[in-house]
């Protein structure tokens, strides 16, 4: 595996497999590599003839007074991981590589980045799309994989390229989660046991919309009623930010969960903020 650094090195190599018709599949993350990362790469490597993968903390996606200088890295750990899952190049670029001194672009997606997270995190998706732009521009692959845990994020990657007419299939992969339910993710350390403990009853909430409406329950009124009251039960240590029932695709709320619809939520622990959602139908 080889590692690089240097975001026009990473892109000559990367432009080098597609001009040759090298089919490649690109896989970003911002590190702390679990097991639902590892599920990416794993598919990226049954699916293309080279894998890509980055490890960049993405400064613009962090709002004032977040998580960015505590967010949890392991470099040493992550190479390991990614050459044991068949990465051929790592990109790990540092902040100024990728913002040099006179940087001024910006990217927004209106429409699907004003509720949910983008209600609580302004600015959060800007900082997404323009990180993700660059990484398409500098590795350029046949897909990029991402995972469905920030399903709104999937949305909005989605409509930034679809939009922009940048050539790049966009592939999400289900979530992946610890054998009691919880979403896998790099902030669970920040759990405390306590909080460790009573986390699976996100999923818990989320099983619960689903079998309303597998009984046949169609309002999501009742339905985000039924998980606001176990949430307020199972979750006494957590602050709910949101439950909101949308269109899987517009990030729009819905009328009606006889139609495609989201239940996605994000609930606040002492040092997390896990988000997660489920397909109702």
């Amino acid at each position: 595996m080889q590692i690089i650094t240097s975001p026009k090195e990473f892109q000559s190599l990367c432009w080098s497999w597609r001009a040759q018709g090298v089919t490649s599949a690109f896989v970003p993350t911002m590190g702390y590599l679990h097991q639902g990362h590892l599920s990416l790469l794993e598919w990226g490597r049954s699916n293309a003839q080279k894998l890509a993968a980055s490890i960049f903390v993405n400064p613009t996606q962090f709002g004032p007074g977040e998580d960015l200088s505590r967010y949890p890295r392991d470099a040493e750990g992550d190479a390991a991981k990614a050459r044991d899952a068949g990465v051929d190049v790592l990109f790990m670029p540092e902040p100024a590589a990728m913002y040099p001194s006179g940087f001024a672009t910006s990217v927004s997606v209106s429409g699907l980045t004003g509720g949910l997270c983008g209600r609580s995190r302004p600015g959060h998706f800007d900082g997404v799309a323009v990180v993700v732009t660059k990484l398409l521009m500098l590795s350029m692959p046949t897909t990029a994989v991402f995972g469905q845990k920030d399903w709104q994020q999937l949305a909005v990657i989605r409509r930034m390229v679809a939009d922009l007419d940048i050539p790049v299939a966009i592939e999400g992969r289900p979530i992946l989660r610890e054998d009691d339910g919880l979403a896998l993710s790099s902030r669970n350390v920040y759990l405390t046991p306590e909080e460790r403990a009573q986390a699976p009853e996100i999923h818990k909430g989320l099983l619960l919309a689903r079998e309303m409406a597998a009984d046949g329950e169609r309002s999501p009124r009742k339905v985000l009623a039924a998980v606001a009251d176990h949430y307020r039960a199972k979750l006494p240590g957590a602050s709910v930010d949101y439950i909101e029932c949308v269109h899987p695709e517009t990030i729009q709320p819905v009328g009606d969960v006889a139609g495609p619809a989201l239940l996605a939520v994000a609930v606040k622990f002492s040092g997390a903020r896990l988000i997660d959602n489920m397909l109702l139908h």
